[in-house]
């Protein structure tokens, strides 16, 4: 087994030593909006317990972590008006991983492509709208 990056990213996210935008936070998980967002409203939900993808996190927090991308997922469909939601884990670098802490994306899709989506514009203001749905 590979050892665990306590240098990445998501951790020092989950620390809260560098700057990110919060969509959500409950003592197993945190959901942030992503950096390099493909679609608006494109979020990451990752267990505060440290893991490097699905091969290794425990089952527990596992299932906790999914039972908050499903709360975002539909918190996104009904906030965006999105006509799909793409959930994707990716697994190891030949898998697409980057950041080696357990991370889920979930994305809002839409029958019509958005031509003029520009990453991060309205980051704040999507994640201020998810989390109005979040509360109800």
């Amino acid at each position: 087994m590979i050892k665990y990056d306590e240098r990445n990213i998501f951790l020092k996210i989950i620390k809260n030593e560098i700057p990110f935008i919060k969509v959500y936070e409950d003592t197993n998980t945190i959901a942030i909006m992503d950096a390099f967002p493909i679609a608006p409203g494109h979020v990451l939900v990752l267990p505060k317990n440290k893991s490097r993808n699905i091969t290794d996190i425990k089952t527990n927090d596992l299932t906790k972590l999914m039972l908050i991308v499903q709360k975002i997922a539909q918190a996104q469909k009904i906030a965006f008006k999105a006509d799909g939601i793409k959930i994707q884990h990716n697994c190891e670098e030949a898998g697409g991983q980057v950041v080696f802490h357990t991370h889920v994306h979930i994305i809002p899709f839409y029958k019509e492509e958005n031509k003029n989506f520009i990453a991060n514009e309205a980051a704040e203001e999507q994640a201020k709208i998810l989390r109005k749905y979040l509360q109800s």
